[in-house]
């Protein structure tokens, strides 16, 4: 019986994330209309910020109850899936043009954030780890709070620097439906709370059939908790791939990575050290290759359809190697 109402609680959750994303993304992009800011800097901003919700709300509370695994790993697997698979599927659907702002900014902070950390947690694994006998699931390195306060620092930095630059950089409007600016908000903060409220639904009730399956918690963490605060991003950013509205699609895409990265990790590390294990640095080391890969691709004018397929096809290994590992 507790089965079937986690399999309804999950479908609900669905349900929510849908309709919320289509009233976010409608809501985001007129307010972009009414105050002439490019639609990127709304992904970038508020649509990733509330898409992120999701993975703030779990690796924080994984935090707090000490169940670091989960912590890093929704990072790292959100991550991993807005990159290949968010990305991927828009390209599919509609082949996905990379504003320069995205591939000259945002995405190389994305990159550089990324192997600084893995550096910085890979400096005291050489030092303390025998890689003769280590195992996947041996603890090898620490997300201490230093390493956290220091992401927050970044972080706050970086929505400084967004907000002074769309300052800068009024447009004329972006061509889409503009309503008032209250009924614009309505549907942002009621489009939010859809996206939080089947965010949780969907994690707590995969997270339950998972565990009932017998999966570890670093698996959960990677996989099933990872692709469930992502939906957010993926319904969010397929919806906007439909309108056409690339700025937000991609901008949320990238956002939302700077955001789990440098925000929630951040706030996680800071409330409690990170333990890492040896199976979360390999995590990381394939995270930074997709990384790589995607901007190759992203270097040319668009995001192509083979391309995009080529993205989903690597999750898919990724997904099987955590599994089998």
């Amino acid at each position: 019986m507790e089965m079937v109402l986690q399999i309804v609680l999950l479908i609900l959750g669905f349900i929510a994330l849908i309709k919320g994303a289509d009233l976010f993304v409608d809501g985001s992009s007129s307010i972009a209309a009414i105050f002439k800011v490019p639609s990127v800097i709304i992904g970038l901003t508020i649509v990733a910020m509330g898409t992120s919700a999701p993975e703030l709300a779990v690796s924080t509370s994984a935090a707090i109850n000490g169940s670091n695994e989960i912590a890093l790993s929704n990072v790292v697997g959100s991550n991993l899936f807005n990159l290949l698979v968010v990305l991927g599927v828009c390209a599919v659907i509609k082949p996905v043009p990379i504003e320069d702002a995205i591939k000259k900014r945002d995405y190389p902070l994305n990159i550089i954030t990324t192997v600084l950390l893995f550096v910085a947690l890979g400096v005291g694994m050489i030092s303390a780890v025998d890689f003769a006998k280590v195992r996947m699931s041996d603890n090898v390195s620490t997300v201490s709070r230093w390493i956290g306060i220091c992401l927050l620092v970044i972080f706050i930095a970086y929505i400084i620097f967004l907000v002074c630059s769309a300052l800068k950089n009024k447009t004329e409007g972006e061509a889409v439906k503009q309503m008032s600016p209250l009924k614009s908000v309505m549907f942002i903060l009621i489009g939010i709370a859809l996206i939080v409220a089947g965010g949780h639904f969907v994690v707590e009730s995969a997270k339950y059939i998972a565990a009932a399956l017998g999966m570890s918690e670093t698996l959960i963490g990677l996989t099933v908790v990872a692709l469930g605060t992502s939906l957010p991003e993926l319904v969010t950013s397929i919806v906007a791939a439909r309108k056409g509205e690339n700025g937000l699609a991609v901008g949320n895409v990238v956002g939302s990575n700077i955001f789990n990265l440098l925000l929630i990790l951040g706030v996680s590390a800071t409330i409690h050290p990170i333990a890492v294990n040896f199976a979360s640095m390999v995590d990381f080391a394939i995270l930074i290759v997709a990384s790589i890969l995607v901007y190759i691709f992203a270097l040319t004018k668009k995001i192509n359809r083979i391309e995009g397929v080529a993205m989903i096809l690597f999750y898919v290994a990724t997904v099987i190697f955590a599994a089998l590992r």
